[in-house]
């Protein structure tokens, strides 16, 4: 029997995104949004309301990262979803973290986070807060990378997030191997 949830903004899993900027300042500032994902083959879309700081941040450099939250930092990826930039607006210091400026763009990359998309603002449309922007690199600390190079998600641990109750889940084991599993049914 199945029961309907009607029309909800969840899709599992959905990511624990942080997404961080520059303000006029050169204040970093950062935020968690977890309605994000691929857009095209080197393009992500974020689903970013205008009010938030970020936001704002974003729209005035036009580049910006996106880190994957962790396991072992949920409070302070939490944090950076429930405090405002408006309010608090150091608050990536204010939770511990820190950053070092990217190489590749005009952004902040939050060294406590393993894995990093850097990129550049494509477009922004406001009436649906629909981002959409360029991939223009992937940084990766090497401590979450296999031997073969690529990244390992047992060794990132990467937060995921469940709209519908609330809460925050670690990543679970391997079941199969993509591309292959379904192999059996042909």
């Amino acid at each position: 029997m199945r029961k309907d949830l009607g029309v909800r903004p969840c899709i599992y899993p959905e990511p624990v995104l942080i997404l961080a900027a520059y303000g006029e300042d050169g204040v970093p500032c950062a935020m968690n949004a977890a309605w994000g994902g691929i857009h095209e083959e080197n393009e992500i879309f974020i689903c970013l309301d205008p009010s938030h700081k970020t936001t704002k941040n974003i729209l005035l450099r036009k580049e910006f990262t996106v880190s994957i939250g962790t396991e072992d930092l949920v409070a302070e990826c939490d944090y950076l979803g429930i405090v405002s930039g408006n309010d608090i607006p150091d608050k990536v210091s204010r939770c511990g973290l820190t950053t070092v400026r990217s190489e590749k763009i005009d952004a902040p990359i939050i060294n406590e986070l393993p894995m990093t998309i850097e990129c550049r603002m494509k477009s922004y449309d406001e009436s649906t807060c629909e981002l959409v922007a360029e991939i223009v690199n992937i940084s990766v600390d090497e401590s979450v990378l296999n031997d073969k190079g690529l990244v390992d998600p047992m060794k990132m641990r990467p937060l995921i997030y469940d709209g519908l109750n609330k809460k925050y889940y670690g990543y679970g084991s391997v079941v199969g191997k993509a591309f292959g599993e379904g192999k059996r049914l042909m």
